[in-house]
Parts: C-alpha cells; structure tokens; sequence
C-alpha cells in the first residue's frame, strides 16, 4: 500500500477515470481533476458514465476518503505523481495540444522536487520533451531529470474488453533519462501486471501511434473490400470468417460503418502530421486508409437510400431507426463515432431519425434525434433500419423476418429483410 502518496489524475473520462480507480485501489490518495464540471458532479454523487467503471465501485472508492474528483487544480498541489490523459483532438487536420499545453502549465505552478509527471495522452513523437518538459520547467523553476522526473507512457485502454483491462494489459513506459524511466516503471508497477521499459518517450510516443495505424490501415482494407465484394454479389463476411481459420499468417479484421473513438480516426494522422512536418514526406498508407474509412458512413447512407428506392420510397420524409450510436458495442463513448456523420448525412437529405442506445449520455445524445427503444411494437413505425452497434443488451432478432428493410453494418442478423454490409 501506498497510503501517503498523492496521485494527480488530470482527465476522468475513459483513460483516467481507470487509472485513478485502480490507485485508490492500491492506497493512493487520488485527486481527479477534470474541467468539465458535468463529470466532476456526476463523479461526486457517485454516478459513472464510463462502463468500464461501476458507479459502485466509484462510491467505494469515495467511500474510502482517499478519492477527490474536482475541478480545481489548487487542490493538487503538493502531488507526488501525475497523470495527464486529457484528449489530442484534430481541429481541422492539425493536432490540437492545447489541452496538454494547458494541464501542464497547471501542474508546474503545484510541481514540487521530487514529483513525477507522466503523459499518456496520444500524440507524435517528441511531444514530452519538446513541449511538455520545457512548460514544466517554466512553471516550476525546476529542471526536468534531476529536481523532477518526467516520462511517457500510452494508453491502451479498450473500453468494454473484459479480459484485457487497464491492469491486465501490459504497459509500456519511458523516461526523459534513467532516474525518470525508473520513477515511470516503479510507478506503474504498482497498477498494473506488467510494465515494458522502452528507452524513450520518443519510441513509447510512436509505439502508441504504431499500434492503432496498423489497426486503421487493415480496417480500411477490409472496408474497400466489403464495397467490392457487394458489389461483386460475394459475402464478404464469410469470406473473412473462412480466411481467419488460418492458424498463421492473417489476422481477422471485419468491416463496419466506420471508424470512431479517439483512436482510430486520430492517432495515424498525427504521425502522418508529423511526418509530413518533418520529413516534408506523405505517409501514404495512413492517408489511403483516412480516406477509405472516413467515407465509410457516406456508403453507408448510399446503401439505404438504395434500400429504400427498391421499397419505391425516397429517403427525404422516411423513418430511419439507427440501431447504436457509440463507436464500440457496449460503451457509451460517441466522439467521433460513424452514427454521427450517418446522421449528418441523413439530415442533409431530409430522413427523420430516431436512434436505440442506453450507453450514450443524455446529454451527449445527438440533436434532432429521437430517443426509442428497440421493440416489436416500435418497428411499425420506420421506413428502414441500420445497425451501427451491436450492444450486448440489444434484442437484435426483434429485426428479423419483418416487413422493415434493415441494413446491418455489423454481420449480426441473417433474414430475407437484411442486407448486410
């Protein structure tokens, strides 16, 4: 137990608010900084709206005395560690670091000697040393390495996994130098199962962009191919169930409507960013795979619009029920989930829409979407359905063998109403 060390979890959404639970679990003192005050209320009264963490495993953690969730960061000063796992979004391509810029700046004024700051944030290589140990420095008046220790270590949460959790999962870790790799490694030997030292934050910042890029460029690849595939009248879906009975040499990757999370939509284009930036060179592979996977909801919609004209309908003035929102089965994260731009889409051309998910937080659920249940007495009232995600709680079958058209992005239901992707 380490019950007289404080910990700084700066972010409590689907990265941190796991790490400052299993450090209270360990005897932490955790304080959870998050700005948005929504979370930092919902946390106090002991309500989780991240799945991977129960609301009674929050209250216990409040219970224990050694859980703050706040969002004011005087009440950290004096921390012993820090965790940084707030989000690197794009803003019109460009990665957006304002968030790390800011959170440092935050903890330097409260930095004390001794301390260790840990990014886990996504983000190229480079990050940690070129921009967050110097706004350390500057707000400390301490030297980074020698009066406090400053490493990196990526996020490898997969919301809904349950096998590999955030303490199962194996974590890599880093150093600006080897007091700070081994501050870093100690740290996080005590959260988790596993820890795997790496020289640098440079190798840990592109080991987490290594990780989702090869995610994204073979899921794109498996998308054209779905496109083809249709259009070839080949079932693709059996095609890739076949191929992943090779013991060796192929890795099962299966299409969808598109890509979503923090992820897979962000992380390939920093490198590919960065690349660009400092090589003044394309990363071709991630560009081509961007593109398959972000216009994956455009066909989508071109496939119900189709649907519907074989029904002698036009999509303007239709019903459409989009079964799942968020971008993962069994979680409520909706950033940059496909269903958003499907439904952007869909608007632009007139469809009314209605929408089936408990995950998604009422007030993250997308404007002009009616909120329904997916039951045998509702259906009676769409013109056509489509399955983003496949929620485990999800009576899929109420969909098959109906009069409603239903197009299943997700390979879940085999019905002469059902096409699928």
């Amino acid at each position: 137990m380490h019950t007289n060390r404080t910990l700084v979890v700066v972010g409590q959404g689907y990265v941190g608010l796991p790490v400052a639970m299993r450090a209270v679990t360990v005897g932490f003192n955790v304080i959870g900084v998050d700005l948005d005050t929504n979370r930092t209320e919902s946390l106090r009264a002991g309500i989780s709206y991240v799945d991977d963490i129960s609301s009674e495993k929050l209250r216990s953690a409040l219970d224990s005395g050694r859980y703050l969730p706040t969002a004011d960061y005087d009440d950290s000063a004096g921390f012993d560690v820090a965790v940084i796992t707030v989000p690197t979004p794009l803003r019109e391509s460009l990665p957006d670091l304002s968030f790390i810029e800011s959170s440092a700046a935050s903890l330097s004024v409260r930095l004390k000697p001794g301390a260790t700051v840990v990014l886990e944030s996504t983000t190229y290589p480079g990050t940690t040393e070129e921009l967050l140990v110097p706004i350390l420095e500057q707000g400390s008046g301490l030297t980074a390495g020698r009066d406090f220790q400053v490493g990196y270590s990526p996020e490898r949460i997969d919301p809904g996994n349950k096998v590999w959790g955030f303490v199962e999962t194996p974590k890599v870790v880093s150093g600006i130098n080897a007091a700070s790799l081994t501050a870093v490694q100690s740290f996080y030997d005590c959260l988790v199962n596993r820890t795997v030292p790496v020289r640098s934050p440079k190798e840990a910042e592109l080991a987490k962009l290594l990780e989702n890029t090869f995610r994204h460029v073979n899921i794109a690849l498996v998308n054209e191919l779905a496109i083809f595939a249709n259009q070839l009248g080949v079932n693709v879906w059996e095609s890739i169930e076949a191929a992943s009975t090779k013991p060796f040499g192929f890795m099962k990757f299966t299409p969808g409507p598109g890509v979503g999370g923090h992820c897979l939509p962000v992380d390939p284009s920093y490198l590919s960013w960065q690349v660009r930036r400092k090589l003044g060179q394309n990363f071709r592979f991630v560009e081509l795979a961007n593109d398959v996977n972000d216009h994956m909801p455009d066909y989508v919609a071109e496939r119900l619009i189709l649907m519907l004209n074989r029904e002698s309908k036009a999509l303007r003035g239709s019903r459409v029920l989009i079964v799942g929102l968020a971008y993962k089965k069994n979680t409520g994260d909706i950033r940059q989930a496909p269903s958003l731009r499907l439904i952007e889409l869909l608007s632009e051309l007139g469809a009314v829409l209605s929408a089936v998910d408990d995950h998604v937080e009422q007030h993250r659920w997308p404007f002009g979407v009616c909120k329904t249940d997916l039951s045998t007495d509702s259906l009676s009232d769409f013109d056509a359905a489509v399955v983003i995600t496949d929620h485990d709680e999800l009576d899929l079958s109420v969909l098959e063998g109906i009069a409603l058209p239903v197009l299943d992005t997700k390979y879940r239901l085999h019905s002469s109403n059902v096409e699928l992707l």
